[in-house]
């Protein structure tokens, strides 16, 4: 049998995930969970062979979570399912060290069809998202201001980004200033959404 963890904040999906495999005889559901600061200690508890992680769990999100039960159970597969599959989620996936990877409006036998080919320490990447990743453009922004956006991104104010990369403040406001300009974003905080959504930072 193949032990799978399921985390779906959605209670109508999960049920229905959960009844959907029930049909397979090779595949028992053998622990749920609704938030993603959850996966790893219940992880722990029921050792599952794969864990099928929605990308938008609260508390901690599917991908953070993924890393994480990367680090504590690193032969435990997890399956990352997703509404709206970008570029850059891809990217933070494999990242994260997942094995698969597909949107949630696939056939229901697909499904199964990757939880075992997981389980077997195959990758699963849905191929119309991994077409996209592999014509999304490079990052027109330089190293440097991939530093500063990234370093945005996690919350820091301009204040801690000068310390932690040895600028001056006006220097990282003239870098965010200048990133937002390149991606054409209203905001820093758009910037932020485009970097991310492209797999730059």
């Amino acid at each position: 049998m193949i032990r799978t963890l399921l985390a779906e904040d959605m209670h109508l999906v999960r049920g229905a995930l959960v009844a959907l495999l029930a049909y397979e005889e090779d595949i028992e559901v053998v622990a749920e969970v609704d938030r993603g600061d959850r996966v790893v200690t219940t992880a722990c508890d029921v050792q599952p062979d794969v864990a099928v992680l929605d990308v938008g769990l609260p508390g901690k999100d599917g991908l953070e979570a993924a890393g994480e039960l990367h680090e504590t159970l690193p032969d435990c597969g997890v399956l990352i399912l997703t509404g709206v599959g970008t570029p850059g989620l891809l990217r933070r996936a494999l990242d994260a060290h997942v094995r698969g990877f597909m949107a949630k409006d696939a056939q229901p036998g697909q499904l199964a069809d990757a939880i075992r080919r997981v389980a077997c320490g195959e990758r699963v990447i849905d191929s119309e998202i991994a077409i996209a990743a592999m014509s999304s453009p490079d990052a027109p922004l330089t190293a440097r201001e991939l530093d500063v956006i990234g370093a945005a991104a996690e919350g820091a104010s301009v204040s801690e980004i000068a310390a932690s990369l040895f600028l001056s403040k006006g220097t990282v406001r003239n870098y965010l200033h200048r990133s937002t300009a390149k991606l054409g974003a209203r905001s820093r905080i758009d910037a932020i959404r485009i970097a991310r959504e492209s797999g730059w930072i």
